[in-house]
């Protein structure tokens, strides 16, 4: 495969990498556009190249670390992809890079060091850093409805030892409009099957006309949720869980706002 074959192949990856970064298109793609000029005019540079993905992002964190611009106010209409970018705002350049090139770009700690000329101790260092950043900023209230005491009271320690606060717990789906009665939560984690008969799902749309917030379904029958006939949840843990999986679903269901992926 041409040089030129391999470039083209990784340049969408890239792309995506670089808008990510810098918080818009344009100015991702500008970079992008640089540091194919540079290889252009340096050959050692551009025989790098040949080496894939990874140099060709190596090269790309040279131009940028030299030229690093903040990210700009989110523009445009999708909202989704907007609260991202809100959030990587909150996160140091650094541990912003390390954090997109082990989970946005798939990279191992080994090749993220690779290309930000670290090692990867501190690239896994860098990335937990940008994780606790974005937490600090994303603390909230939780409503949590589940009717088994033992596992509601689990899901009450592992939210505050995230730093949130339990706005309340409900067994029912009264109870768990009584509480929303009194504060509109940040994030929901819910139950189906619920005390009295009740479905955490009517709880869960009771909410949801009252505002837009993310939701967790954490139970023991994923499959009354995918059917088809209705949206699936992005967010679907199944009992019994690990906890590390629930603080996982949190972290990314509150990063984007929303209990949608990001397209």
């Amino acid at each position: 495969m041409s040089l030129g074959d391999q470039i083209a192949r990784n340049l969408p990856y890239l792309r995506r990498y670089a808008r990510a970064l810098t918080g818009s298109q344009a100015t991702g793609d500008a970079f992008v556009r640089a540091t194919l000029e540079a290889a252009l005019a340096d050959s050692e540079l551009k025989e790098s190249l040949e080496g894939g993905r990874v140099p060709l992002y190596r090269a790309f964190n040279k131009v940028w670390s030299s030229a690093y611009m903040e990210v700009p106010e989110a523009v445009g209409d999708n909202t989704h992809e907007n609260a991202a970018q809100d959030r990587l705002k909150s996160v140091t350049p650094l541990n912003r890079q390390a954090l997109l090139l082990t989970t946005l770009e798939d990279f191992s700690s080994d090749q993220a060091g690779e290309i930000m000329d670290m090692s990867a101790e501190d690239i896994e260092r860098l990335a937990q850093e940008a994780v606790s950043e974005i937490d600090r900023e994303l603390s909230t209230s939780v409503l949590i409805i589940e009717d088994e005491p033992l596992i509601s009271m689990q899901l009450e320690d592992l939210v505050t030892s995230l730093g949130h606060e339990v706005c309340g717990t409900a067994a029912t789906r009264t109870q768990a409009q009584e509480v929303v009665a009194q504060k509109t939560p940040g994030l929901v984690l819910a139950d189906i099957q619920l005390a009295d008969g009740s479905s955490g799902l009517d709880a869960v749309d009771d909410i949801l006309a009252i505002s837009s917030v993310p939701v967790i379904f954490i139970t023991a029958y994923p499959e009354r949720l995918l059917t088809g006939d209705r949206p699936e949840p992005t967010y679907l843990v199944t009992k019994p869980f690990q906890e590390q999986t629930v603080r996982a679903a949190i972290s990314q269901a509150l990063f984007f706002g929303s209990s949608r992926p990001l397209g």
